[in-house]
């Protein structure tokens, strides 16, 4: 068993070289403009995904919803980042489909798709509106 996962664990990295070297004997030099791009393009999805990372927790315990949801949405964001970074094709591809990966929308509790019941507070629901007038 540890054999295979040895094996497996080094082939990847000699799959990724093959594919590039083949990649680069095709398109040239486009391969490299591909995988700078594709580099510069995970650099910013980390430093983005590092500054939305605390509006979310703090979104989430605002609406009292499950932190690990975000820092799961997060972690996956941050993991496909670090593998655009990594050059190779293969790495991008995985990193695609981390990131097309719906995540769940959860419904309060109270809510259901099929209830006509919904549980719509105001922002500002300690308001009490009413007309009044001053009588001399």
């Amino acid at each position: 068993m540890r054999f295979i996962f040895l094996l497996s664990l080094l082939a990847f990295p000699i799959a990724e070289i093959w594919i590039l070297i083949s990649l680069m004997h095709a398109y040239g030099w486009w391969v490299v403009l591909y995988l700078v791009v594709i580099a510069v393009l995970g650099l910013r999805l980390l430093r983005d995904e590092k500054q939305l990372f605390s509006g979310r927790m703090l979104q989430s315990l605002a609406q009292g919803a499950n932190p690990l949801k975000a820092i799961f949405g997060s972690a996956r964001n941050i993991i496909a980042a670090i593998l655009l970074i990594i050059p190779g094709v293969m790495t991008d591809i995985i990193a695609f489909v981390l990131l097309l990966m719906p995540t769940q929308q959860q419904l309060p509790p109270n809510n259901h798709p099929g209830s006509g019941t919904h549980n719509n507070r105001a922002a500002n629901d300690d308001v009490i509106e009413g007309e009044f007038h001053r009588e001399d």
